[in-house]
């Protein structure tokens, strides 16, 4: 094979490909085996797709719907550039039959448009917006494994996992930020057998790096088109995004952070002394050491006093997974939540906070009744001992893992009736 990415070769009889693969398929599925005919890319997504617990009769489930996938996919980055997809791809899937469709970093389908027939073709297999299509999810498939791997890549026929999807074909290639470099999400065309053509693959790559170039041009460089970013989740010391600057902060100056982007209204320095310190004892003069340190920090201007306050609207993880949770997104929210607000901190404002938020999601997580987003919380560091989510997880998905870990909580508690509260929650 040429290009290892492609999926034929110029010349090779596709019905003779695919009889070849399905057997290939077969005996990776029975024997665990991948015989010398299968790409080394495929061969490899099969068996991140084993390991992940994906088999090959599965199907893909929807996790955003309605409300939950309208409000993410207005706040994804790639809605900016729908148009100029709709604009490069939707000519071509109308003509050649085919669907155009944009799945995030997780592998979430957030748009899939094209010709009729084939989207109820293709509704059939849940190939649908707001369907997670992750590798680990359904196995090996072009938008899925163009994010794990972070390359272009064509999936052919029985090279997909899972079996109800071996008649389609499809090429993907991820869209990246183009200042973080971080992947967004990925483009993809799916349809016929047409589709394994190389030029499939050149198609939706030049497509994607179109994708970038009108991102990069949507949010020009400099100062004043830079976007001020606090990520305080998950971490005991936050990091600031500030004018192309990436600041790790203290454990103080974290603090200070997230409460005055809280508050953009300002506080006052009594306010801040009670939020920050459990010793009502602490001077101000130690507070006002901390905000002058912080205001050198930060460059002039962002800092102002009387009250204290941010001049500039500083974008916080935690705004954004409570704005998700007012407007019923779920899932969105569930995406956002990197982890307990700066754990180890014990200002009382911020142990509130942590809870505040921690317990709004689990207790979201817990009415939706979700398998995968409670699997996801349970099996994260901050959930694997939350009863009260395995309880849940164990009525909707009750595999003999899952029973096991509850039975062990519950005999845990019992031992030990006044145990500490979740991770999550401290």
């Amino acid at each position: 094979m040429t290009d290892p990415w492609v999926a034929l070769e110029p010349g090779t009889d596709p019905a003779e490909r695919v009889r070849v693969l399905r057997r290939a398929h077969e005996t990776f599925t029975t024997a665990g085996t991948v015989p010398r005919p299968v790409r080394s890319v495929v061969a490899d997504s099969w068996r991140r797709s084993a390991r992940a617990g994906v088999g090959p009769d599965g199907t893909a489930s929807v996790e955003l719907s309605d409300g939950d996938l309208g409000a993410y996919r207005a706040e994804h980055p790639l809605a900016r550039v729908m148009p100029l997809l709709r604009e490069l791809m939707g000519p071509f899937a109308a003509d050649g039959e085919h669907l155009l469709a944009v799945c995030d970093a997780n592998g979430r389908l957030l748009w899939v448009e094209g010709h009729p027939a084939t989207r109820r073709r293709a509704d059939r297999m849940n190939f649908v917006p707001g369907a997670r299509w992750a590798e680990t999810a359904v196995g090996t498939n072009a938008p899925g494994t163009a994010v794990a791997v972070d390359r272009p890549v064509q999936v052919f026929a029985a090279e997909h996992f899972i079996r109800r999807v071996q008649p389609w074909t499809c090429a993907a290639a991820p869209v990246h930020d183009p200042r973080s470099g971080r992947v967004l999400g990925a483009v993809d065309i799916t349809g016929g057998d047409g589709l394994a053509h190389p030029h499939s693959l050149g198609f939706v790559q030049a497509v994607a790096r179109a994708a970038e170039s009108q991102l990069a041009l949507l949010a020009p460089p400099g100062p004043a088109g830079e976007a001020r970013a606090l990520t305080a989740l998950g971490r005991d010391e936050a990091v600031l995004r500030l004018d192309g600057r990436r600041i790790v902060l203290t454990r103080r100056h974290s603090e200070l952070l997230v409460l005055l982007a809280r508050h953009p209204e300002g506080m006052t320095g009594d306010e801040l002394l009670c939020s920050l310190y459990e010793d009502e004892s602490v001077p101000p003069v130690t507070l006002r050491a901390e905000l002058a340190r912080l205001r050198r920090l930060l460059g002039p201007g962002l800092l102002a006093s009387r009250p204290y306050r941010l001049t500039a609207p500083v974008e916080s993880d935690v705004t954004a997974v409570e704005r998700r949770l007012r407007a019923g997104a779920v899932t969105a929210a569930a995406a956002a939540y990197g982890g307990p607000l700066l754990p180890t901190s014990q200002a009382p404002a911020v142990v509130r906070l942590r809870r505040r938020l921690a317990d709004g999601l689990r207790a979201a997580l817990i009415a939706r009744r979700d398998p995968d987003l409670l699997a996801d919380w349970a099996h994260a560091l901050w959930g694997e001992d939350d009863l009260e989510v395995w309880r849940a997880l164990a009525a909707v998905r009750p595999t003999a893992a899952v029973r096991a870990r509850l039975t062990a909580l519950e005999s845990e508690l019992a031992a030990e009736p006044a145990a500490p509260p979740s991770r999550a929650a401290r």
